[in-house]
């Protein structure tokens, strides 16, 4: 049986132009679900209930959960700060499904994987901050909003002994970059995996792997690049592989 990938998707509250207009709506590019396709698995685009008990419901049906990317960021007071620069908030309804969903599947075990903006929804849901603006906060920054994206923009460099290392076999990579935002502080049961040369976490992941399977974020977008990247194509195949044993 081919496990079954929960995968959140973009929510226009009927503000965004470019996402319905005044029409609430559901938005995912399908470059996600193409990738979990492409990989063995089956993708579920997941609708943001609001009762707790539907969403532990919907958890249980998943073998595993992709928290993808988005265009507007996390709320600063989701992580004890005020809002210092001027862009663009993500939706309420998105915000708060996504977070609870992350620490639902964290508790139960489930294999989790979060791109760009999931993997900074991640680490706030396990009680880590972000960096609200890399250029602004970060000395000596690397540009780190580099289209397109199909195209790799800088190095990373992979920690040893952890998952990410096991799973790529590099000890450095070369990534495409489509964020302002970064992981400041790290949750407690979080270590980085990777880091670029200006210092910004690229890559997060559990700290004791005998706690969970398969927990891991990254900051780029290997669904833009999975068809053409082996190295890339093996975070798919490891999560899907994660997703598999899971429900055995």
């Amino acid at each position: 049986m081919k496990p079954i990938i929960g995968v959140t998707p973009d929510f226009n509250a009927g503000d965004r132009e470019d996402m319905g207009g005044k029409e609430p709506t559901y938005f995912l590019r399908a470059r996600y679900p193409r990738a979990i396709e492409a990989a063995g698995g089956v993708p579920v685009i997941l609708p943001f209930t609001e009762n707790p008990e539907d969403r532990r419901r919907l958890l249980q049906g998943l073998d595993g959960l992709l928290l993808t990317g988005s265009g507007p960021d996390l709320p600063p007071s989701l992580y004890g700060e005020r809002r210092r620069f001027d862009y663009r908030v993500m939706s309420r309804e998105r915000s708060e499904f996504e977070l609870d969903m992350a620490r639902l599947a964290v508790k139960a075990g489930l294999p989790v994987l979060g791109i760009c903006g999931g993997m900074q929804s991640l680490n706030v849901a396990l009680g880590g901050s972000l960096v609200q603006d890399i250029r602004a906060q970060v000395p000596s920054a690397l540009a780190h909003q580099v289209g397109p994206a199909t195209k790799p923009a800088h190095m990373v460099d992979v920690a040893p002994r952890t998952l990410l290392r096991r799973i790529t076999r590099e000890a450095r990579l070369r990534v495409n970059s489509s964020h302002h935002q970064s992981v400041k502080r790290l949750a407690p049961s979080l270590i980085a995996s990777a880091v670029a040369p200006d210092g910004v976490i690229e890559a997060l992941e559990a700290a004791h792997a005998s706690r969970h399977p398969f927990l891991l974020g990254v900051q780029w977008h290997p669904e833009f690049l999975y068809d053409r990247d082996a190295v890339q194509r093996r975070l798919f195949l490891a999560f899907l592989k994660a997703a598999r044993a899971a429900s055995v």
